[in-house]
């Protein structure tokens, strides 16, 4: 049986170590305790402030509260790493590989591009955009507060081109069309170009204006074409096991930091095909 245990302590003890803390609070064992702090599971709230805390001996004030989320079957995923693609210091681009969360949540971040980035290159990691953890494809992350401020607002200000393709179900109806369907009241805008069509699937170019959750996977449904592997909009079923046929294939945007245009696309050999 997987162990859950979501629980919270609060300290009594002024300078004890969060490992103590924790191994006398919990059954788990200072081993196990030590990679679920590694992993992310285990929070502080030390005055008003409530963070991620990975530091085994970290010495605790009287009336620290710890917070720890352990979900075995969580903390044993092994993510797939990801490529590096650029590298500008303050930022980087990368491939996140399907199955990779681009952030963490209170359960964890290992398997978060924002915690492997920060592991491979031994950098702080700020999120400046997101794709959904079945989509694959490329993905920028920034290494201070300040490019990741300005990247966000290149994305705010729908200053960046991004394009994605998409394998659907069926041979689509049109060579190009426009969606422009609004997400949860707000605008939501796609481009679609169809590429190539064979094997019953149509393989389809989709440029986004806007960057609304599940915008594509949405949008793409709402004219019945669902994308293959879809299993939250679509029919995934047992005739196309596959993952969510959706990658993020290319980022055009000038660089914050010296203004000169960025043009970064997956190989072929990367890219979903038919």
């Amino acid at each position: 049986m997987q162990r859950i245990i979501e629980q919270k302590i609060i300290n009594q003890t002024d300078q004890a170590l969060l490992i103590n803390v924790l191994a006398n609070a919990t059954p788990l064992s200072k081993q196990v305790l030590k990679s679920a702090l590694d992993k992310g599971c285990v929070w502080l709230k030390s005055g008003k402030k409530t963070n991620r805390v990975r530091r085994v001996k970290k010495p605790l004030k009287v009336g620290d509260e710890v917070f720890i989320y352990f979900n075995e079957k969580i903390l044993s995923s092994i993510a797939s790493e990801p490529e590096l693609l650029l590298d500008k210091k303050d930022y980087s681009v990368w491939f996140k590989p399907a199955g990779v969360f681009a952030q963490g949540s209170k359960w964890g971040d290992h398997c978060a591009l924002t915690r492997l980035v920060e592991k491979a290159l031994n950098r702080n990691s700020f999120l400046v955009h997101r794709l959904d953890r079945a989509t694959s494809g490329i993905m920028m992350v920034a290494h201070t507060k300040h490019a990741a401020k300005d990247l966000s607002k290149i994305f705010a200000d729908r200053k960046i081109n991004k394009t994605y393709i998409a394998i659907v179900e069926g041979k689509f109806n049109t060579d190009t069309l426009t969606i422009n369907e609004q997400i949860d009241g707000k605008s939501a805008i796609s481009h679609i170009k169809l590429l190539t069509y064979a094997n019953n699937k149509s393989l389809l170019e989709v440029r986004i204006e806007t960057g609304r959750k599940h915008q594509i996977r949405k949008h793409l449904s709402g004219i019945n074409y669902p994308i293959i592997g879809d299993r939250l909009y679509g029919s995934a079923d047992k005739n196309y096991p596959e993952d969510l046929q959706l990658q993020a294939i290319r980022l055009k945007f000038n660089c914050p930091i010296n203004n000169k245009e960025i043009d970064i696309e997956l190989p072929d050999q990367q890219k979903i095909s038919l």
